[in-house]
C-alpha cells in the first residue's frame, strides 16, 4: 500500500492542531466575528433606536475582529509550515 506525502508528513508531525496556541487563537477570533456579525445583523433587522445608535460601532468591531481572526490564521499557517 502506498502512502501519499500528506499521509507520510501527518505521521511524522501528528498534525495535532488542536494543541496548537495559533489555531486556538484563531478559532476564539473567528467565533467573536461571528457574534459580533449575529448582534449587527440582529440590530439592523429590527431597526430602531438600538440599530441607529450601534450599527457603526459594531462594523467597526466586526472589522477589528476580522482583522485580527486573519492575522491568527496567517500566522498559523506560517507557522504550521516551518517545519516542512
Amino acid at each position: 500500500m502506498s502512502t501519499t506525502p500528506l499521509h507520510r508528513a501527518g505521521k511524522q508531525k501528528g498534525l495535532n492542531i488542536m494543541g496548537d496556541p495559533f489555531f486556538i487563537l484563531a478559532v476564539i477570533a473567528c467565533v467573536a466575528v461571528v457574534i459580533v456579525l449575529a448582534l449587527g445583523l440582529g440590530g439592523f433587522a429590527g431597526g430602531g433606536a438600538f440599530n441607529k445608535k450601534n450599527s457603526n460601532k459594531l462594523m467597526r468591531y466586526r472589522i477589528g475582529a476580522q482583522f485580527i481572526a486573519v492575522i491568527f490564521i496567517v500566522l498559523f499557517v506560517y507557522f504550521r509550515n516551518q517545519g516542512s
